[in-house]
């Protein structure tokens, strides 16, 4: 991170714009425990995604090729628990 940069704060969640975790089978996913760690995990990324946006941008390199890499990292994602 460079320092000074000045970080974007989170924009604050709305109730009506929270998202439904699903299963494969299109369920919702019910247990308020996963939810959270799903949630505080999404923040997570988001942050991170933003900070590291934010210092890309301050050190000269084009915004859609830093969301190219960050969408081609997400396809990349391999899933450890393949069917069985």
């Amino acid at each position: 991170m460079t320092r000074g940069a000045k970080r974007t704060p989170a924009p604050k969640k709305r109730s009506h714009g929270r998202r439904v975790w699903r299963t494969p089978e299109g369920d919702p996913v019910s247990c308020l425990e996963k939810i959270k760690v799903l949630n505080e995990n999404i923040e997570e990324i988001r942050q991170m995604s933003q900070d590291a946006f934010e210092d890309a941008i301050l050190m000269g390199c084009g915004e859609d090729q830093f969301r190219r890499v960050l969408h081609e990292l997400v396809e990349a994602l391999e899933n450890p628990y393949p069917k069985k």
